[in-house]
């Protein structure tokens, strides 16, 4: 008798059984600014794919005579110092940033996240001449490398891209280093290697899955910081070259015109500060929703 009842005590001392779907969209969801950078995204994303059927001009159709026109139901944004409509600029910019972003983070990830497995699984001399390169492109902030890489390479997306890429890696790098070093001594990982698997198998079937939550946290993090540094570059002239659309660019031909018609330079301002908050917000709820610290509470 008294054993079942400390069974029955000991059950209903357990924390209920909680669906990870349901937990996760609770706390994700559960905070306004998260909700309403999803918003923001989905906005900017929608444009940026629908772009040609959402712009009411062409952003790359002069008409000097129109220059400089304030805003008007016409020109809702008005007109830019060679005539294009600012609010067809600022959607077919959207997708400049986004596509930057996307791509310039997927490349980076996966440069560094392999770097990253090798050096923390194997150690050694292969985790020392890595890890003290990914140290000494640290040493440079991020902006100041993708500066000088794009200083050296020119303008252009492509070269954007890499730039970014190369000034992105090292984070990456150092976040798979250290996952990949506090996994591999997990016991499956060592029933793996009694089993016969092979490092490869082992790296990338077992330890890179079980690093995702971290990894996709600073991926959502960075995309924002990835826009606004491609928008830096636009502005100091060694990233988008004209005439394509880009808000950096966009901010840095409005800046003459910042007493006149400072709609030209706080249009494309505003449009990179929502990105980047929503991408930083989104980012802080995933972190949570993925919290270790929280599974097993609703």
């Amino acid at each position: 008798m008294t054993g079942n009842m400390a069974v029955e005590n000991v059950a209903t001392q357990l924390p209920p059984r909680v669906n990870e779907f349901k937990r996760f969209r609770r706390v994700f969801l559960g905070r306004g600014v998260v909700v309403f950078g999803l918003i923001v995204l989905l906005f900017f994303i929608i444009i940026a794919v629908f772009a040609p059927l959402i712009a009411p001009y062409d952003p790359y159709e002069t008409d000097v005579g129109n220059a400089l026109l304030q805003p008007s139901r016409h020109h809702l944004l008005g007109t830019d110092a060679v005539g294009r409509d600012i609010l067809s600029r600022i959607i077919f910019g959207s997708r400049t940033s986004l596509l930057i972003g996307l791509t310039v983070v997927a490349i980076s990830t996966l440069i560094g996240t392999i770097l990253g497995v090798l050096a923390g699984y194997y150690g050694g001399w292969i985790q020392t001449v890595i890890m003290r390169l990914i140290d000494a492109y640290m040493a440079f902030p991020m902006i100041i490398l993708a500066l000088m890489v794009s200083s050296l390479l020119g303008g252009g997306i492509k070269n954007v891209v890499i730039a970014l890429s190369v000034a992105m890696m090292p984070g990456y790098a150092r976040l798979m280093c250290g996952q990949t070093m506090h996994i591999k001594e997990n016991d499956y990982i060592m029933a793996e290697r009694s089993l016969g698997a092979g490092n490869f198998n082992i790296m990338f079937r077992h330890i890179v899955p079980n690093c995702l939550s971290p990894l996709i946290v600073m991926v959502t993090m960075m995309l924002g910081s990835v826009i606004l540094a491609e928008a830096g570059l636009s502005f100091l002239g060694v990233g988008i070259t004209p005439p394509t659309a880009a808000w950096g660019s966009m901010v840095n031909e409005g800046r003459p015109y910042l007493t006149t018609s400072p709609f030209l330079a706080f249009s494309p301002g505003i449009a990179i500060m929502l990105v980047v908050f929503a991408f930083n917000m989104v980012g802080d709820g995933l972190r949570d929703a993925i919290d270790p610290s929280l599974r097993g509470t609703i």
